[in-house]
């Protein structure tokens, strides 16, 4: 892929400019060309096939790059090459037509061709001057009378209600059939789901992920956009200027998103809501800003070998890795990374494109920010440009199998922007607190109950069953820094282990590792004098480039250990995990607390000192602040900043 200079005048942090965005854009338009079915009705591109099969996932192919090629038309005022708008228009016509051996399928209940209508209704909307409007009579009524099979359908009770919305919505505008009482169902619906602070769950319980954003919040804005609704426009606007005060928190200095969530292999479409708000004039961001986060994101991915050498965007996260993915993922599935591109409807002029980059909040100083909707804390640091998330309250709890295993992208009590969980049959050792039995019952995080956050300070519960009997473990997360101080409040039988896991660091290459004052494997001292010393039990485990996971146990602990894996993690073929075990529960309830480290900082960063009596646990920090923490009832912290209480 060949993109312009960079041009560090306008952009000081990424170098993008709208040319790189249309660079990238064209790029991945014309590298799906060479798997187009006959007449362009679908794009059958290479890859695992979905539960859907190889219609839908065809049809997929042709909606979601029709989304990017919508926003490139509409951006550049149809001033495109004709065959790009040729393309489209030819696949329109031939999908929507019965008796063609292409045709879409139908629209049926709970089908996924209902959430690629509402990248077509969308796509068709933005380019309508340009290519529905172009259509003879006879090939609108077609695409009309496929779009309307969309009426009265069934959908699950999430995020595809929304689909019908915009849907319906463009067919009204365009003349066809639909249901206004549809349309205002699917908005009512999601009041339901919103939670305040700018947050919706995914439907009902607490279902909090990317598809806040890209779901969400994209399409009410979006249909307000399109319906000329200007008092919704100014609610759901209101609540987006609300969710990306935070949200902006989310991304690295790199541009890396936080690895958290299903449908991760839609990438860079976590930079959807930030042009959205732009759009709509429903950003608290400087346009500079909004451009030097998007435009990070974007360009992380493609430093990173996104698309690969074919153009193409794989079922993964940087190559391919199927882990990522979910069933409902086929071949096209990635291309909802088109919602990235979003920023190209505004104009060339618009200050989004013309003002300089302004800093993100990472690149000034170290951020702590407490989301309290969605029970996470945000810690990242600008020296290593870092994102941590210490998750106390997101757990898909009304969707999880109680019986089945934990799922690693939503019930882990950490997420960063530079690890991902590892994946497989067997949930990894990575950001877990589990109890351990003597015949090796693990229990599991399956359910979180969301105690308290606030600043710098997160807690929730969690309770299972083992055979020798019910366990029940309360924990509190206080982050200073780099660093997450975790305090565990066990009730288990005796006898029974604690295992506490860190970040599970990946790279191609094998990782140096090392625990307490021994070296286990690699070639040296993996904790770069950040692990070692004289407070307690430690392990950890060093990348090349610096970047070092490290977890010390501060009270209860008596041993320590790295768990390696291969080919179970997103960000390398090789990862590890450094934890903390504590032998034999007492029986009853007991308090553990460990340090949690992730940082590619140079400075060594001196141990916390906890003292536990009883309930209560007393932090003295590296900074010289100091926590008081009382795990009896709602877990409550009491912070003094260099010796004065904390304002």
């Amino acid at each position: 892929m060949r993109l312009p200079s960079a041009n560090a005048e306008l952009s000081a942090y990424t170098g993008w400019t709208r040319a790189h965005w249309e660079a990238v854009a064209d790029h991945l338009l014309a590298s799906v060309v060479p798997y187009a079915t006959d007449d362009f009705a679908q794009y059958r591109l290479p890859g695992r096939q979905s539960i859907s099969g190889p219609v839908s996932d065809g049809l997929e192919g042709y909606a979601r790059t029709f989304m990017l090629a919508a926003f490139r038309i509409a951006g550049a005022a149809g001033q495109v090459p004709p065959a790009l708008l040729e393309r489209y228009a030819q696949g329109l016509v031939a999908g929507t037509d019965p008796a063609h051996p292409y045709a879409w399928p139908p629209l049926t209940d709970m089908s996924q061709p209902l959430v690629e209508a509402a990248s077509i209704a969308l796509a068709l909307h933005e380019t309508r001057p340009w290519l529905y409007d172009r259509l003879s009579p006879a090939e609108q009524e077609r695409v009309v009378a496929w779009l309307a099979g969309f009426i009265g359908k069934r959908t699950p009770d999430n995020n595809w209600v929304l689909f019908r919305v915009v849907v319906e919505q463009f067919l009204a505008e365009v003349g066809g059939p639909y249901e206004a009482a549809e349309i205002t169902g699917g908005l009512e619906r999601i009041e339901e789901w919103y939670v305040g602070d700018g947050w919706y769950s995914d439907g009902a319980g607490k279902n909090f992920d990317y598809y806040a954003g890209w779901a969400m919040h994209l399409y009410p804005v979006l249909w307000a956009r399109m319906a000329g609704d200007t008092a919704r426009l100014a609610r759901y606007g209101e609540r987006l200027r609300l969710f990306l005060g935070q949200y902006q928190h989310l991304f690295a200095a790199d541009g890396g998103p936080v690895h958290q969530g299903r449908s991760l292999t839609y990438r860079f479409a976590t930079a959807a809501p930030l042009w959205l708000g732009a759009l709509t004039g429903s950003s608290p961001l400087p346009p500079g800003r909004t451009r030097r986060i998007a435009s990070g994101v974007l360009r992380h991915f493609a430093e990173r070998g996104v698309p690969d050498e074919r153009g193409l965007l794989t079922l993964g996260w940087y190559d391919t890795f199927l882990p990522v993915t979910q069933s409902y993922s086929g071949p096209g599935s990635p291309y909802w990374a088109s919602k990235a591109f979003l920023g190209l409807l505004l104009p060339p002029e618009h200050p989004v494109w013309t003002d300089a980059e302004v800093p993100a909040p990472i690149d000034l100083a170290d951020q702590a920010v407490a989301l309290r909707p969605p029970g996470w804390l945000l810690h990242a640091t600008r020296e290593d440009g870092v994102v941590r998330l210490v998750n106390h309250g997101s757990d898909r709890d009304r969707i999880q199998d109680p019986s089945g295993l934990p799922d690693p992208h939503y019930l882990k009590l950490a997420y960063t922007s530079h690890t991902g969980p590892d994946l497989g049959e067997a949930p990894g050792f990575d950001g877990e607190i589990v109890v351990v039995a003597p015949d090796g019952a693990v229990s599991r995080r399956r359910r979180i109950e969301p105690l308290t956050t606030q600043d710098r300070f997160a807690a929730s519960a969690y309770r299972d069953d083992l055979p020798a009997g019910p366990v029940c473990v309360v924990t509190a997360s206080v982050v200073d820094g780099p660093a997450e101080v975790r305090i565990h409040q066990v009730t288990a039988p005796a006898g029974h282990r604690i295992r506490d896991g860190g970040h599970a660091l990946a790279s191609e290459a094998p990782l140096m590792w090392q625990r307490g004052d021994v070296s286990a494997g690699g070639s040296g001292d993996a904790s770069g004098g950040r692990g070692s010393g004289e407070s307690g039990v430690w392990a950890a485990a060093r990348r090349a480039d610096g970047l070092v996971s490290v977890v010390r146990g501060l009270h209860g602990y008596t041993g320590a250990g790295v768990a390696t894996a291969e080919g179970a993690n997103a960000f390398g073929r090789h990862s590890a995990t450094p934890y903390v075990i504590a032998d034999a529960h007492p029986g009853g309830t007991a308090v553990y607390v460990s340090l949690v480290l992730l940082t590619g900082a140079d400075e060594e960063l001196r141990p916390p000192v906890a003292r536990v009596e009883g309930d209560q646990v007393t932090l003295e920090l590296p900074g010289g602040d100091s926590a008081t923490i009382h795990l009896t009832g709602t877990p409550t912290c009491a912070r003094v900043v260099n010796g004065g209480d904390l304002p």
